[in-house]
C-alpha cells in the first residue's frame, strides 16, 4: 500500500510501498517495471504538487539506490526525482540500519536531491540503538519544508549492560560535526568529496555510520572507503556511473 498525507496546506507527505523494488519479492519477475502503477501514481502526486505550488516529503524502507532494490525500478524513481527536484524536498529511508545517505545527481553530475538513511533502534548487528530528529523549515508561507539540520541520539549497550539501565545521549549534529553551510544536496555532495581527502574526518564518519559502536571493526580504508563513498554518490541501484 501507499498513500498521501498533507501535513499542512503547502506540504504533502507520499508513503511509497518498498516492496515494489525488492529484489527478495519474486512477485517482481512478473513485473519490475512499475508494479501496482506506483510510480505513476507518485508522478502524479508530484505533478499536482508541483502545479499547486506545494512542496513533498517522500518516506520509504529500503533506499532507492541499495542493492536490495530492483535496478529498474530504481532507475525509473531516480528519473522522477531528477524531474521534480524542486517539488521533493526531503526523503527519508531505513533498510540498511547505518546512519548514511544517498545523493541524486543528473546525467551532468550535478547534485539534486539527497536521501535520508536513518539510523536504526535495533542494534543489529554490532550497532548502538539509535534515532534522530530532523528539524525542518516550518508552516508559513512561502516555507521551503527543507530539512534545516538532523540530531542523532545513541544508547550504548556496553554502558547500559554495565550500569543496568539505559542511557541515551546526543551523538551529533549533521551541520555541526561536518561543518556544513546547510543540509541542501550540493552540500552532501561536496561532503563526499571531503570524506575523499580528509580521512580524519571520514573515519568521524564511519563512527557514527555504525552508531558509535563498541563491537570490534577493522578499519575502513582503500577498497571498504571506496565501497562506502561509491554507495553514497549514487541513488541508482546496481549503477555506479556517478562513483568515478
Amino acid at each position: 500500500m501507499y498513500y498521501a498525507v498533507r501535513i499542512n496546506p503547502s506540504l504533502r507527505l507520499l508513503s511509497l510501498n518498498m516492496n515494489y523494488c525488492n529484489s527478495q519479492n519474486w512477485w517482481m519477475l512478473l513485473n519490475s517495471t512499475d508494479p501496482g502503477q506506483e510510480l505513476e501514481w507518485l508522478v502524479q502526486q508530484l505533478q499536482e504538487a508541483e502545479l499547486r505550488g506545494e512542496k513533498v516529503h517522500i518516506i520509504g524502507h529500503i533506499p532507492p539506490g541499495h542493492s536490495d532494490c530492483l535496478p529498474v525500478w530504481s532507475a525509473n524513481y531516480h528519473r522522477i526525482i531528477n524531474r521534480f527536484e524542486s517539488t521533493v524536498r526531503a526523503q527519508f529511508f531505513g533498510h540498511s540500519h547505518m546512519d548514511e545517505f544517498e545523493v541524486f545527481y543528473d546525467e551532468d553530475r550535478r547534485p539534486t536531491n539527497v536521501a535520508y538513511i536513518g539510523p536504526s533502534v535495533t542494534s543489529y548487528e554490532g550497532l548502538n540503538p539509535s534515532y534522530r530528529i530532523y528539524t525542518v523549515d516550518g508552516s508559513y508561507p512561502k516555507s521551503t519544508s527543507a530539512v534545516l539540520d538532523h540530531e542523532t541520539y545513541y544508547l550504548n549497550l556496553t554502558e547500559a549492560n554495565l550500569w543496568d539501565r539505559p542511557i541515551w545521549r546526543r551523538s551529533y549534529s549533521a551541520r555541526q560535526e561536518y561543518r556544513m553551510q546547510n543540509l541542501h544536496p550540493d552540500q552532501w555532495s561536496k561532503l563526499l568529496d571531503r570524506f575523499e581527502v580528509d580521512e580524519e574526518l571520514f573515519q568521524k564518519f564511519i563512527r557514527h555510520l555504525y552508531h558509535l559502536s563498541d563491537f570490534p571493526r577493522e578499519m575502513c580504508t582503500g577498497e571498504c572507503k571506496q565501497e562506502t563513498l561509491c554507495r553514497m554518490r549514487t541513488a541508482r541501484s546496481h549503477d555506479s556511473t556517478f562513483c568515478n
